[in-house]
């Protein structure tokens, strides 16, 4: 679109002056008197109407039982509010219809640090030293992810000891998954959760999922990258916990037990603002526009 073409592109509110990112589930979303509405109860003799301000959040996460009309996707993309599918509470996402972000700032630079191999290696330095907790002064990315692999078994361990789990170590089948341990199932189930989050963040500020600094060949390498940024404070807490509710004999799946403590960390603990906040950081977005210098570390 031409900048300012009809008076349309100055209409539309910034994303940066929004207010982040709206829940809704079992509705319909769809428009009345021109405006956006969020419908639920309809097959009740009580059904609520509510109305949305569409033009002030940054992002529509629709749960599950919910659906949306033609005419509510095309107030959304005239206006440049974003739209994902989730899973419930958001530890799943399916999909997120691309509807034309406003700015490219964050996918420019994203591009920009990533084309550049010098400072692609210190982006991926910046995100061990967030994982690490420490700067190692190594600049091969196959050492860094052998020092980390080490590091993630024995977090594994720890974290086993620490909820009074056996631990046999990391294993995963593809071909049968259901075949491993509570712990392992567990880990795997957390894992999507947590990629679900970063995700949703991912396409919360229009960055590019297949520019990953550490993963290279998914086409949600970014995804994964941000994702295991929160692997130790969120991702194995939530599957440790999980597993030791499933081993003391809870009668649910696994999988259930995984999603409803993925929920209650997400909302504690604010992941889905805090990788926004982390991807921000770790493409050092103060720097652009000249608020900063850009030195390796």
């Amino acid at each position: 679109m031409l900048k300012g073409r009809l008076g349309l592109e100055t209409a539309r509110i910034p994303h940066a002056d929004r207010h982040g990112l709206l829940w809704l589930e079992r509705g319909e979303l769809c428009v009345v008197d021109g405006c956006l509405h969020f419908s639920r109860g309809t097959n009740s003799l009580t059904p609520t109407l509510d109305q949305i301000p569409h033009q002030a959040v940054s992002m529509i996460l629709l749960g599950p039982g919910s659906s949306v009309t033609h005419d509510a996707l095309r107030l959304l993309a005239r206006h440049g509010t974003l739209l994902a599918a989730v899973g419930q509470d958001g530890v799943r996402s399916y999909t997120a219809p691309p509807l034309i972000p406003d700015r490219s700032d964050v996918a420019r630079r994203q591009a920009e640090l990533w084309g550049n191999p010098r400072r692609r290696i210190s982006v991926a330095r910046h995100m061990y030293a967030l994982r690490l907790g420490e700067i190692l002064p190594h600049r091969d990315l196959d050492t860094l992810r052998g020092i980390e692999g080490s590091r993630v078994k024995t977090m594994y361990r720890l974290m086993a000891d620490k909820h009074g789990i056996d631990w046999n170590g990391r294993h995963y089948d593809r071909a049968a998954p259901e075949a491993a341990d509570f712990p392992n199932q567990a880990l795997n189930h957390a894992a999507t959760a947590v990629q679900a989050a970063a995700a949703i963040a991912v396409q919360a500020l229009a960055a590019l999922p297949p520019l990953g600094f550490i993963h290279e060949d998914s086409g949600q390498s970014f995804v994964l990258d941000i994702a295991d940024l929160f692997r130790d404070t969120v991702t194995l807490q939530i599957a440790f916990t999980a597993a030791k509710q499933a081993s003391d004999g809870v009668d649910e799946p696994i999988d259930r037990l995984v999603r409803r403590e993925a929920s209650k960390v997400f909302r504690k603990q604010q992941v889905i603002p805090s990788m926004i906040d982390c991807i921000k950081q770790v493409l050092r977005m103060e720097e652009v526009n000249g608020a900063g210098d850009d030195r390796d570390e």
